[in-house]
């Protein structure tokens, strides 16, 4: 599956302005750091992809540590400023891309690139 995710995920990302490797990527704007990241499930099967962003200067945590958008990731951001793709709404869970189930690796690899134009809509309305 990572293999699939470099061969699609990174250039559909690399296209959209983003920079990293997985699991973390970010697209660094004058006004804001989009970002992503993949995150497998430990158990192994599946993935989910969770977006979020923050200030071009990167965020400051609830305990005062600052990490700048260089190094900023998804998870670095409180849950309720995350979004699950394939999400209905806040705090509802996100589609898990399941690829233990007998579908095609590449069929997983592009509903997630179907899933990022979710992901354009959300960053835009901020």
């Amino acid at each position: 599956m990572t293999a699939a995710l470099k061969e699609t995920l990174i250039p559909a990302l690399r296209a959209r302005g983003f920079k990293g490797s997985l699991p973390h990527f970010r697209r660094i704007g004058e006004e804001r750091v989009d970002l992503l990241t993949v995150q497998f499930d430990r158990h192994g099967g599946r993935f989910i992809v969770e977006i979020s962003h923050c200030g071009s200067t990167g965020v400051t945590t609830a305990w005062g540590k600052h990490i700048p958008a260089t190094k900023v990731t998804a998870h670095d951001l409180h849950p309720d400023k995350r979004h699950r793709l394939g999400s209905p709404g806040p705090g509802i869970d996100g589609r898990w891309f399941r690829f233990d189930d007998g579908t095609p690796i590449p069929a997983v690899s592009k509903a997630l690139i179907d899933h990022l134009a979710e992901a354009d809509r959300w960053w835009i309305s901020g």
